[in-house]
């Protein structure tokens, strides 16, 4: 039997990376995708260079073989935004260039596509208790509106 083999995008970022490490730990095989050369990655980790998240990023070679994906390659918070509509920015990124993975994904054969989405799509405080999944979304930036809109177009 061939064994499960796991593609994570966003692969040197901050959640992508101790993703990769955790699943290396637990002796998965992990292909990472990564924008350009690959740094501070586990040995056993294969490396594959996509480029940006766009909507017109050819995704075939990387998931060659894979069975999972899990997405955590995003456009995050911009600290000095340069975008002339950031909104368009995020949404060009964070929802065309997702949209594209999953369905490259499915041509592909791959049984699981997890997205990582932001707490960010349910607002900005909690006001004392936890969100919860029955919360209704309050995104409170043009990075979260993305996130949520991305969530609902794989819905």
């Amino acid at each position: 039997m061939t064994p499960m083999r796991v593609l994570v995008t966003g692969a040197t970022g901050f959640v992508g990376s101790a993703l990769v490490a955790h699943l290396a730990r637990a002796g998965q095989s992990v292909r990472a995708a990564v924008r350009r050369g690959a740094r501070n990655l586990p040995a056993r980790v294969d490396t594959a260079g996509v480029g940006d998240l766009a909507a017109d990023t050819d995704w075939r070679a990387c998931l060659e073989g894979i069975h999972s994906v899990a997405h955590c390659a995003a456009r995050v918070h911009v600290l000095c935004e340069s975008a002339a509509d950031p909104l368009a920015e995020f949404r060009r990124v964070n929802v065309a260039g997702t949209l594209n993975l999953a369905r490259q994904a499915v041509a592909a054969g791959v049984r699981r596509f997890v997205f990582i989405s932001s707490v960010g799509v349910n607002g900005a405080e909690t006001f004392g208790k936890a969100f919860t999944a029955d919360d209704t979304p309050a995104p409170h930036s043009p990075y979260a509106v993305s996130k949520l809109e991305a969530e609902v177009a794989l819905r």
